[in-house]
């Protein structure tokens, strides 16, 4: 067996793949794109738990050359590639603005935002979720946390699904690699143009802040400000737009669990958990060895790029009863979607409140839709799993 993660029939339904790599490659390795895999809950877990031992400085993507991990870190640094002692450093002054406190206050907005959209397709036999709700809603949130004006929106949705869609296995001489570069290029090109703006004219926004905030006496540097905007209109943008799709698709397909939260909207908040869980949009991301690793009888080098499987973690019966069971009310929910550890992801909260709020709404207004088409057109991309676009109708 290989496993290959940009295998474009791999993104339909990889969990019976992640159940053979569970049970018979616990360690795999792909020699031609030069990785290691860890699918189990309990090797993930400890893994990113050891973040000292499993990196994250050389790349979270597998199958990108080294001298391409190096560049990209080194030219526009992203937190989530960055290790310690600087990975706390900046963790710590960027999470002061999404504390608990911080990300409740965003809750009328976002509620404001989500009804406005659902107003659009009101009275409509057909849309496509993707398109008209679960997209534009973290757009605007992200474009607005960060003082994006509104006629730039669009654009700004359109490049971050292009990089979402990135696939580093693509020849680096190739016409379609330059291709693959260039949404990634335009969008830190345009943060920098914003950042330069906002230091003639601070506003209330969070490039603002970041700008005027230090660091043990020492303010962010251009790349890293860019660097931190890319990754939350990126990473901060999809990977909630996959979450609110994503789970539409389960909800369409366990009817009986989506009457439970018709019946109860306080059930939603749970339900979150699992849609995390069993569909996570963020399926997997890489690390890093320096020193060798043996687990399950075999060894990873130092200096391998290892995968950390998410998505297969979250479905582990080794760890998680009934794994494979899809349940609104399962409790405890000790998933893995957020990651765990230094590199918890920062937005978590932010991510909760706009399902939360996207589903409340949604099932308030349309609580027996349906899908339209049984084959949902995916991204094709290594870490990330969503849905490009999701036509619905009311039934």
């Amino acid at each position: 067996m290989e496993f290959d993660p940009f295998d474009p029939e791999l993104h339909q339904d990889p969990y019976p793949v992640y159940r053979r790599l569970r049970d018979e490659f616990p360690v795999h390795h792909n020699p031609h794109l030069r990785f290691w895999t860890l699918s189990r809950y309990a090797d993930v877990l400890g893994a990113v738990q050891a973040a000292d031992l499993f990196i994250s400085g050389k790349g979270v993507y597998v199958g990108v050359p080294e001298s391409d991990d190096g560049k990209l870190t080194a030219e526009v640094p992203l937190l989530i590639t960055t290790d310690r002692p600087r990975h706390t450093q900046l963790r710590a002054l960027v999470s002061r603005a999404f504390t608990p406190r911080r990300i409740a206050l965003l809750e009328p907005r976002i509620r404001a935002i989500a009804r406005a959209l659902l107003d659009n397709i009101k009275g409509r036999r057909e849309f496509d979720l993707v398109r008209e709700f679960s997209g534009p809603l973290p757009t605007i949130v992200i474009a607005e946390l960060l003082g994006v004006p509104a006629k730039d929106q669009e654009w700004f949705k359109e490049k971050s699904t292009s990089v979402a869609q990135f696939d580093p296995t693509v020849s680096r001489d190739s016409d379609a690699a330059a291709r693959q570069m260039g949404p990634a290029m335009e969008l830190g090109r345009y943060l920098a143009e914003v950042l330069a703006q906002r230091r003639r004219e601070p506003r209330d926004d969070l490039l603002s802040a970041l700008l005027a905030a230090e660091i043990e006496g020492q303010r962010l540097s251009d790349p890293e400000l860019i660097g931190f905007g890319f990754l939350l209109l990126v990473a901060g943008n999809e990977t909630t737009t996959n979450l609110i799709s994503n789970a539409a698709i389960l909800l369409d397909r366990h009817r009986d669990q989506r009457r439970l939260l018709v019946e109860d909207p306080a059930r939603i908040p749970g339900a979150i958990e699992e849609f995390l869980r069993y569909d996570s949009p963020v399926q997997g991301l890489a690390r890093t060895t320096t020193a060798p690793v043996t687990l399950h009888g075999v060894t990873i080098p130092e200096g391998s790029k290892v995968l950390l499987l998410f998505g297969s973690a979250n479905h582990d019966e080794r760890s998680i009863p009934e794994a494979e069971r899809f349940d609104v009310l399962r409790d405890p929910n000790p998933h893995l979607a957020f990651g765990f550890g230094a590199h918890f992801c920062l937005g978590a909260n932010l991510a909760r409140l706009e399902a939360r709020v996207a589903f409340e709404e949604l099932l308030a207004r349309l609580p027996d839709y349906r899908m339209t088409q049984s084959r949902v057109a995916r991204h094709c991309s290594g870490p990330i799993r969503g849905a490009l676009s999701l036509p619905l109708a009311e039934s």
